[in-house]
Parts: structure tokens; sequence; C-alpha cells
């Protein structure tokens, strides 16, 4: 029988201490369902350590995505509050194991969801949107994964950096999306790549929490998914991205 607490705990600890480790699958076989069982536990140990839930990621939204990565499925992971980078600000990478970055965009909800929600519903749930980027890093050897072993990595999140929040909705269909390092564009895209529409990603969020039984609570940030492909990050970088109507955000490394 596989000890999904035990291999939670060896995850956590090479997201914790920034250790490679092989594929969790190399060694224990288990499902999708239990991907997320081992996901679900290893975040329950951040929290026992004092980190606060602040919302829920998107994975492979984006076509570009889903062919960079290998893979074909939709995926979520959990965002907690030691993961927010501040806009502007610098971003030390020695917590990291091989970090990527990429450009999305963010929501903050308004209301409580607690059940699936139609598209066009989606809107009036949410107090605000923001340019964002969120940094990526498998915790596995070579940046290479099954489907269930990056969901039980919490779908490789590692980091956010949010900027100006808006109440531009209505620009978020096919918005032009650039992401710069040290002022030479490496990713365009446009937001139409996230699933048609942004939107689209409150829907599916909203479904994937109340199939897990859970709410998702006013105030807590969703972030929509990939515009584009991942960059890898390197230090001593000025990281920028646009997004058309939205604005700018960036960062620094050391």
């Amino acid at each position: 029988m596989t000890d999904l607490n035990a291999i939670a705990a060896r995850i956590d600890d090479a997201a914790r201490y920034a250790e490679p480790i092989a594929q969790l699958t190399d060694d224990a076989g288990f499902s999708l369902d239990e991907a997320y069982e081992i996901q679900r536990a290893s975040i329950e140990r951040r929290i026992h350590r004092g980190e606060s839930m602040v919302g829920v990621k998107l994975g492979f939204t984006s076509r570009a995505k889903m062919v960079q990565m290998g893979v074909d499925s939709l995926i979520w992971g959990w965002l907690t509050d030691s993961m927010l980078e501040e806009d502007g600000g610098r971003v030390s990478l020695d917590r990291f194991i091989h970090p990527r970055v990429e450009p999305e965009v963010c929501f903050l909800t308004s209301r409580e969801i607690d059940r699936p929600l139609t598209l066009l519903e989606a809107a009036s749930y949410l107090e605000a949107v923001a340019p964002a980027m969120e940094i990526i890093d498998s915790r596995y050897r070579n940046f290479k994964f099954t489907l269930e072993d990056v969901v039980a990595d919490n779908c490789s999140s590692a980091g956010l950096v949010i900027g100006p929040w808006s109440r531009r909705f209505d620009t978020l269909r096919n918005a032009g999306v650039l992401m710069r390092v040290d002022g030479h564009a490496v990713q365009v895209g446009s937001t139409a790549a996230i699933l048609g529409d942004p939107l689209r990603s409150v829907v599916q969020a909203s479904r994937l929490v109340s199939q897990s039984g859970l709410v998702l609570p006013s105030g807590s940030l969703i972030m929509a998914g990939a515009a584009t492909a991942a960059h890898a990050l390197p230090r001593g970088a000025h990281v920028q991205c646009v997004v058309s109507a939205l604005g700018t955000t960036e960062f620094t490394t050391y």
C-alpha cells in the first residue's frame, strides 16, 4: 500500500530545502486522485509551519504550456502567503531549484465561491484583476515529471508577483502579453491563450474547488494560468510583464 503521507513529506522537504528528487512515480505508483491527496497533505505541512492559504492556481491552461510540459490536462494547486513576492522588489533564487517564470493574470475574489459558476456569473464574484507572473520550480531532477508527479508537487507553484489591481474585466478576452528579461522580449502572446478567455479560469477554479468539497473564501487569489510558455529565470535579471490595458508587474532576481 502506498504511504501518501510519506510521499507528501518527501516532496515538501524537496521544496523546503531546494533539493531536487527523482520522480515520485519512479518508486511508487499512484493515481491522479492520490496525487491530489499528496498535494493537499504537503500543503497541510506548510500550514502547520505557519503559512496561510491565499488562493489557488490553475496549470496547463494554454496550449503552449501543455506542449512544453508534454501533458494534455488542466491541473490546479494551492497558493500560500510565503509564495508572495513584492511587485517591483528583489527575489532571491536561493530557495528555488531550477526556477522559471511565466506571464499570467491574477484575480481577487469579492465573494465566497462555494459552487460551480457559469461564465456569465464569474465577473460578479471578482473584486479585481491584475497582471501577474508566476515563478514555477519543479522539485524533480531535470524538470521531468509525469502528470501525477506534477500534481503531487503542487503543480510546480513556487512564487508569484502581482501588479496593480483594476476592474478591467472587459479587456481580458484578447489582451496582448509581453514578458521581458533585461529589456529583451522573451515571450509574446495573448490572454486568449488562457482557455480562450481568462474568466474561464474562474469558472474552472470554482468547479475544481467544489468537486473537492471545499470553499474558496472571499479575498482569495486565483492565478489564471500562463499566457505563454515559461522562461528560465537567471540571477541578476530584471523581469517585466506587460498586459495590455491592465498594466505592468516586475521584479529583479539575485
